[in-house]
């Protein structure tokens, strides 16, 4: 049974999260497509994507910050990106990014990869890992979409790895509460750039 302490947890992480979601629902179409170009560009930029040979990352759907075109300038710039495929139990496989056509409707509304699969550990092997979110503390913590997916695909990831959520500017920064089990981000990319979740600054 979940102790007074986590059941609050929960309910505010909901609340947060239908928060930024109706936020997000209600961003103008002109500020999701200037994110989704400036964030391609910012994370071409950033010198943990610029020395990467693979980029784990997402394909985001709905109203989330746009990463279609990040995907394809990864690809671009000669990146292996490997793409979550959800599995049994809200774990984690992973595929290779092989352009949108690659891409077919999957469960909970998501876009996946179509080629062979390679293993829940294959996050392990990716240099720099791009992961989504609905928010994010100033200390990293990380609101998720309430699936708990990346809760069990985080701790595979190697030690030292880079590991930044995509978000709007005004997602960075909120009180998202954290449980124990949480494993907290170290970076933000935003259209703005990328900020450090163990000092204020954007680099």
């Amino acid at each position: 049974m979940s102790s007074p302490q986590s059941a609050d947890s929960t309910f505010a992480k909901s609340a947060l999260r239908d928060q930024v979601k109706a936020a997000r629902k209600r961003r103008p179409l002109e500020a999701a497509a200037a994110f989704s170009s400036s964030v391609a560009e910012v994370a071409l930029a950033w010198r943990p994507v610029r020395d990467a040979a693979t980029v784990a990352a997402y394909v985001s759907v709905g109203s989330e910050p746009g990463t279609g075109l990040l995907l394809d300038a990864l690809v671009a710039a000669g990146k292996r990106v490997l793409l979550p495929v959800v599995v049994a139990g809200l774990d984690l496989d992973w595929a290779v990014y092989a352009g949108r056509s690659s891409l077919a409707p999957a469960v909970r509304g998501l876009l996946e990869p179509t080629g062979p699969r390679l293993g829940k550990d294959a996050i392990a092997r990716a240099d720099v890992v791009l992961v989504p979110g609905t928010g994010v503390s100033l200390d990293g913590a990380r609101l998720g979409q309430g699936g708990g997916c990346y809760d069990r695909a985080l701790p595979r990831i190697t030690a030292g790895t880079p590991v930044a959520v995509v978000l709007y500017d005004d997602e960075v920064g909120l009180p998202v509460p954290a449980d124990p089990h949480d494993v907290r981000v170290g970076f933000a990319l935003t259209g703005s750039g990328v900020r450090s979740l163990e000092s204020p600054d954007i680099r």
